[in-house]
């Protein structure tokens, strides 16, 4: 007949407790991060627009999408740096999902090491989950690769509009191609 033995406890390292506060800590703050991007997006007051069209503050580093009665919903994203930031109305072109990248020969003359395409889907492309194609030359509202995501809410890019993944991707099911897009200083 097996007996138990009571009593017989055995203390956990120091190393192995301090791996499971690592593990909590890296937890909090991944689902902390979720949250605090999810809650980026919200829907606010903005009047005299019509709805269905996204409007740009560049100076706010806001992408606004007019949802009717005054309200619209609110994004963060980056905008075009100094000498690369534009003005104006323009249309979606294109919607893509996972898009490759083909550099534009502005950004392939400064970064000269970059491959002539990037695939759909690779973590090196800067394009992220979706891209919105404008009706301007070499422009898009995209997603963002992990390196590039600091950049939402700056100036950082060349010209294009950058969100982050989630958020593009909320944007991209709400529009069509044919949405108007009113970029403002």
């Amino acid at each position: 007949m097996s007996q138990a033995r009571c009593g017989t406890v055995r203390r956990r390292s120091k190393s192995f407790d301090g791996l499971i506060l690592a593990t909590l800590i890296v937890a909090v703050l991944l689902v902390g991060g979720a949250m605090s991007s999810a809650r980026a997006r919200e829907t606010v007051s903005f009047d005299n627009y019509p709805p269905g069209i996204i409007v740009i503050r560049s100076g706010e580093r806001r992408l606004y999408f007019t949802l009717g009665q005054g309200t619209a919903i609110r994004y963060p994203v980056a905008v075009g740096k100094h000498g690369h930031a534009w003005a104006g109305l323009a249309h979606i072109e294109g919607k893509f999902v996972r898009p490759a990248w083909s550099p534009p020969p502005e950004v392939k003359r400064d970064i000269p090491s970059l491959p002539d395409v990037i695939p759909g889907g690779s973590p090196h492309n800067p394009m992220g989950e979706r891209a919105l194609t404008l009706d301007r030359d070499e422009i898009a509202i995209h997603g963002t690769n992990a390196r590039m995501r600091a950049s939402v809410g700056t100036a950082a890019s060349y010209g294009c509009i950058r969100m982050y993944n989630e958020d593009v991707i909320d944007l991209y099911d709400r529009v069509q191609v044919g949405t108007p897009v009113l970029v403002l200083p």
